[in-house]
């Protein structure tokens, strides 16, 4: 039953996605950091690398519930909040659109740890930053986790992908397009 709610609610953002753009989900500036909050705790402590670079990282951009749905052509949407020094600093919105072999519904979270002020200066400076372009991007699974060193980890972006449920096949953030967005303040 569960799947199949997820299936529908990403079949209707599919079909919003189709109707001129992402929905405008309403979320607050207090869900949005409630929910960035659980995320990384939950990050945190199923990866102790992902802990240390949060420690060093200039700031974090965590996207904790992102919404994937398709059918031949596919769309993802997720909101969530830049972090520095532990501190909200801005919201931003994740798009995605993606066509080909595909088919079911998902949702996920992922986070990017900027390392240097040049990166996430690319971020503030950008009108909507595409993944793929700019800063590099470094994909995070378990296997890199174990293997990254503390070098590693003075400059780029990182990323870690977190909390998959559903049935669609693969995840991907290459080609996400993220932009700053103001929440409802209700």
């Amino acid at each position: 039953m569960r799947t199949a709610i997820t299936t529908l609610t990403c079949c209707a953002l599919l079909a919003a996605f189709a109707a001129g753009g992402p929905p405008a989900f309403a979320a607050t500036a207090e869900k949005i950091d409630a929910d960035v909050t659980a995320a990384l705790q939950r990050l945190y402590a199923d990866s102790p690398t992902a802990k240390m670079l949060g420690e060093k990282a200039k700031g974090i951009l965590v996207f904790p519930g992102i919404l994937k749905g398709g059918l031949i052509i596919g769309g993802q949407y997720g909101q969530g909040a830049l972090r520095k020094e532990g501190k909200t600093v801005g919201y931003y919105k994740t798009v995605a659109a993606s066509y080909g072999l595909q088919a079911g519904g998902q949702k996920f979270g992922y986070a990017l740890f900027f390392m240097d002020d040049d990166s996430l200066k690319y971020l503030d400076k950008s009108d909507g930053w595409e993944i793929g372009t700019g800063p590099s991007v470094v994909i995070v699974d378990k296997g890199a986790a174990k293997s990254l060193g503390t070098t590693a980890s003075r400059e780029g972006v990182f990323a870690f992908i977190f909390g998959q449920k559903g049935l669609m096949a693969g995840i991907g953030i290459q080609g996400s397009k993220i932009t700053r967005i103001t929440p409802d303040t209700k």
